[in-house]
């Protein structure tokens, strides 16, 4: 087992629900999170917040949402933890590298994206160049608001299995 996930098993409820909200920004996920432990290894880790995740209602996924700053801004609109927030920086990396007009264009797509949702556009964006997002915002903008809700939440998911792993190796 991690020693960080053999300290976070042996903290206190309130104080592992906080420590672990960086890696996806729901507290009802965090609770439920902490609730389930002790879990012993990365595997049971990724797979309780999986099905934590699956879990939670739209308010919940919502919130987790509000959490990330938009693609190519670097501040949340919501709550942000200070991990969260330097993760969110080094995934976005390459949307910082993109050139003005990929910049300009993906703020415009935020922003028409958020007209015809209502939330920000949550994309796991690591790896991805900024070409490449914006392309997918445009593609998910053709979506019904029921399978883009469900889209979002699977990208969510992918992004908290993502930080869940930087989280554990410290």
């Amino acid at each position: 087992m991690s020693d960080v996930l053999m300290r976070w098993n042996e903290a206190p409820v309130a104080e592992a629900e906080n420590e672990i909200l960086a890696c996806c920004g729901s507290r009802a996920w965090a609770r439920g999170m902490a609730t389930r432990r002790p879990l012993t290894d990365e595997l049971a880790l990724l797979k309780a917040s999986d099905e934590t995740w699956r879990n939670l209602n739209q308010a919940d996924w919502t919130e987790a949402f509000r959490s990330h700053p938009r693609i190519g801004e670097s501040r949340a609109e919501g709550p942000s933890h200070a991990r969260s927030a330097a993760w969110s920086a080094t995934e976005q990396r390459e949307v910082a590298a993109a050139d003005e007009a990929v910049k300009t264009a993906l703020a415009d797509a935020n922003r028409e994206y958020e007209r015809r949702f209502g939330r920000n556009f949550i994309v796991c964006a690591t790896g991805k160049p900024a070409a490449e997002i914006l392309e997918i915002v445009r593609r998910r903008m053709q979506h019904d608001p029921r399978a883009e809700l469900y889209e979002a939440a699977e990208q969510q998911r992918e992004i908290t299995q993502l930080r869940l792993k930087k989280w554990l190796a410290g």
